[in-house]
């Protein structure tokens, strides 16, 4: 009997964007974009047009370069919402408009202050709207695993009249158990007269930790889409991850009816991308690709695998990208080779000054490290000064001063606006030093609410990557910096955030 199709929803540039601190630019989320083109996802979220300017425009530029996989863009019941959604995914080559409204008593009342038959119309509504654009329409019942089961069924039967053609049924909240949510799924399935007219679809959220297993019920209940992230990214305690629900289903061929298109050799690659340009590190232990997990500490179970590898694997590491592609350039490399990689890695280069700054700077990184990973070129194409976009603060050179019982001291130039400045402070420690010296030329009044370092690689001349999260008018926003200095690391972090929260406009949220 042939396997049924499970389509593979990925919300990384969305809901995966709504981590706190984990804005993205618009060059960050093509270059996503186009690594989840090569993972092979069927549904690309591309974002939440109506919410800012900036999203607009970035989901516009990714509707026009992916071209294998569907672009959808998220609106509110609201015909501007879905409108302006429609506008910007106008150029892609396969487009869904995904509409939602809350049908949670809870959310009806306290935040949408609808009444339950004013929200089917305007679910009704939103659908016949969106309808008009394409004939692809995806629509979520916010809350759905805390609606009422006889109003959702109302609801969903309205929306695949109108012309729905996925029904997504989000756990919001993480609120579900998987049997319940196995239950919840086969019951509207079985109530509602037209559910064989929609594919059905979850989003599951991870607040109790059970966004995978929740996942995996609904598949078995009959869903034939999920929606997911890269490495689980996303609101609260995140998403539903995507590596481990395809792997799961893959490995677990017994126990599923379906299968995935996932190009599974690319899922590290893509991983490790998210990870890098979110400034969200991937925990050692993380399933499929967290750094321990295809390693082996226990003797016995060393023995096990090289005897026979599926003693204690249930999967090959190099079906998920481990394995390869590791020690890849060095500071003999040249223009040419540099280029190749940079490309199989998905990074774009954008003119021919760009590739002399990224080489230049490579070269200076080859001199100081005996070996250049993928992880050194992906960190390396972060840094600023290879990007080509004006920044408002830049990190033109700097001094420090660390002596035992001497109080540390962080001696810094700036480039601010274009005029340069000079500054010098004391602090409890050299990084403590470096921020505190550039808040005085800068003088911002950020508040530090996150340091973290993670060394890129192995060894002692390691790369080390730094995330700084600062907290400006009631805005959050990260930044990262990778040095083989940590001090100048975590200084080039920090502008970095500096920068973000400088140029970064406000966005709606699509959940008020």
């Amino acid at each position: 009997m042939a396997k049924d199709r499970l389509i593979i929803f990925d919300t990384t540039l969305r809901d995966g964007e709504q981590s706190p601190g984990a804005a993205m630019t618009q060059a960050d989320k093509i270059r996503i974009a186009k690594a989840l083109e090569r993972l092979k996802v069927d549904v690309i979220e591309a974002g939440f047009p109506i919410a800012s300017p900036g999203d607009f425009e970035a989901v516009r530029a990714v509707a026009r370069m992916i071209k294998d996989c569907t672009v959808c863009g998220l609106a509110r019941t609201a015909h501007e919402d879905i409108d302006r959604a429609a506008e910007a995914l106008k150029d892609a080559r396969s487009m869904r408009i995904h509409t939602f409204i809350a049908t949670s008593p809870i959310h009806m009342k306290n935040k949408l202050r609808m009444e339950p038959e004013a929200v089917i119309e305007a679910a009704v509504s939103a659908v016949k709207r969106a309808r008009q654009h394409t004939d692809n329409v995806e629509f979520s019942a916010e809350d759905a695993s805390r609606s009422e089961m006889d109003f959702l069924c109302r609801v969903v039967e309205a929306v695949i009249a109108a012309g729905a053609t996925t029904i997504n049924l989000p756990d919001t909240v993480g609120y579900g158990l998987p049997e319940s949510i196995g239950q919840f799924f086969r019951t509207v399935i079985e109530r509602v007269p037209n559910a064989d007219k929609a594919v059905f679809s979850a989003h599951c959220h991870n607040d109790l930790g059970l966004a995978v297993g929740n996942s995996l019920a609904a598949i078995g209940a009959g869903v034939r889409q999920v929606e997911c992230t890269i490495n689980g990214l996303g609101e609260r305690a995140g998403n539903a991850s995507l590596e481990e629900i395809v792997m799961a289903v893959r490995t677990r061929q017994d126990a599923f009816n379906c299968d995935t298109r996932i190009e599974t050799s690319e899922i590290l690659n893509c991983s490790r991308l998210v990870s890098s340009i979110t400034g969200f590190p991937v925990q050692p232990n993380k399933a499929i690709v967290g750094a321990n997990a295809f390693a082996h500490e226990s003797g016995i179970h060393q023995d096990g695998v090289l005897k026979h590898r599926e003693t204690y694997e249930i999967m090959r590491a190099e079906d998920v990208g481990w394995g390869a592609n590791k020690l890849v350039l060095g500071k003999l490399s040249g223009r040419n080779a540099f280029r190749a990689r940079l490309q199989e890695l998905g990074i774009e280069i954008e003119s021919e000054e760009h590739l002399n700054q990224a080489f230049a700077r490579f070269k200076e990184l080859a001199d100081r490290k005996l070996e250049i990973f993928d992880e050194d070129l992906t960190a390396l194409m972060r840094d600023e000064a290879v990007t080509p976009a004006p920044e408002q603060y830049r990190l033109v050179s700097t001094r420090f001063h660390s002596e035992t019982g001497e109080t540390p001291v962080a001696e810094i130039t700036l480039s601010i606006g274009g005029a340069e400045k000079q500054a010098r402070a004391n602090g409890s420690g050299p990084v403590d030093a470096a921020f505190k010296a550039i808040e005085t030329v800068a003088t911002t009044g950020s508040e530090l609410l996150l340091y973290s370092v993670n060394a890129i690689t192995s060894g002692t001349d390691a790369q080390g990557e730094v995330t700084v999260r600062l907290s400006r008018d009631g805005r959050v926003m990260d930044g990262q910096g990778a040095d083989t200095d940590i001090i100048v690391a975590s200084a080039k972090a920090y502008l970095n955030a500096l920068n973000k929260l400088h140029v970064g406009a406000e966005r709606l949220n699509p959940q008020v």
